[in-house]
């Protein structure tokens, strides 16, 4: 089973049932999926900030059990440290930490921001986009 690192949009279209999930489900059937540490945190922010009730949440977490959370370590710290100083594309902190995470763990990266990601050296990337 091919491993790729699912990105949070692409969670997100498949978490909430949005047709844009059609596009990436052929990427991602028959895929071990791969989050990191930040995109789950990135995803309990949304449940706060938009006041999910009991149920929402529930349903997050029992989704969240299918996949691999990859945690931090100092080698995605030092990835992010370079991908955040790429010279003439600024990124913001949470795609540079998305990034950080598939090329320490040298995974797919499975996205719908594609030009995003671009300009990262060595980032293998799946889009529709």
């Amino acid at each position: 089973m091919d491993p790729v690192r699912v990105d949070t949009d692409v969670f997100s279209y498949l978490f909430k049932g949005d047709t844009r999930a059609a596009l990436y489900r052929p990427h991602l059937n028959g895929k071990r999926l791969h989050l990191a540490f930040s995109t789950v945190a990135e995803l309990y922010r949304w449940a706060v900030k938009n006041g999910w009730g009991r149920q929402r949440i529930d349903s997050l977490r029992l989704t969240l059990r299918n996949y691999v959370v990859l945690p931090y370590d100092d080698a995605i710290a030092w990835n992010w440290a370079e991908v955040m100083c790429i010279p003439g594309h600024p990124v913001s902190h949470g795609d540079a930490w998305v990034a950080a995470t598939a090329l320490r763990h040298q995974l797919t990266l499975v996205t719908n921001n594609r030009k995003d990601f671009e300009p990262m050296p060595n980032l293998q990337i799946i889009s529709e986009s």
